[in-house]
């Protein structure tokens, strides 16, 4: 079972049908949305200040998410995908954003709906990036636009998929 931890009188809240995994952690003000899932030493520090989490949201192994004390939040909207070992500290995330993996998101940037943050890319803090785009590198800059509807499409196929891959653990 997942490690639900309190602290300072906030006690963390779980959507209906969200998977957690037996060695996720999820301490303080974390609030997550339903159908999410949360996978394999995953950390969602919401001891310094809040995470909230929408809804159909994914958040892959090994990343980790947390605030600065009194300062900045974590927003994540639905059907969002985090990939494997990314760092979001205080950063917002719209609908339908892919986060790839090895990612850093700093506090106060923002990813537009539908919009891709590459592999291994690091979102400076107060970065804006642009709702259906994608941006790449260290510190990761606009590469292109993309196809609205084929960027709702691909991110929201890969929350689906991650809704399914839950369901597996869920059923032992």
């Amino acid at each position: 079972m997942a490690l639900i931890k309190e602290v300072r009188d906030f006690t963390p809240q779980i959507g209906k049908n969200t998977y957690l995994a037996e060695n996720a952690t999820i301490i303080g003000d974390v609030i997550i949305g339903e159908d999410c899932s949360i996978w394999f030493n995953t950390v969602l520090r919401g001891d310094v200040n809040s995470i909230r989490i929408g809804n159909r949201v994914n958040v892959q192994d090994g990343s980790v998410l947390h605030t600065l004390y009194q300062k900045s939040t974590v927003e994540i909207g639905d059907d969002v995908s985090i990939g494997h070992n990314v760092v979001i500290h205080g950063a917002k995330i719209e609908n339908g954003a892919l986060i790839g993996m090895g990612s850093v998101v700093l506090d106060y940037a923002v990813i537009g709906e539908g919009a891709i943050v590459a592999a291994g890319s690091v979102v400076l803090s107060g970065t804006q990036v642009e709702p259906g785009s994608i941006y790449a590198g260290v510190p990761a800059k606009f590469v292109k636009k993309v196809d609205p509807d084929q960027a709702k499409e691909i991110n929201q196929k890969i929350a689906k998929n991650y809704l399914m891959y839950s369901g597996w653990f869920k059923e032992e």
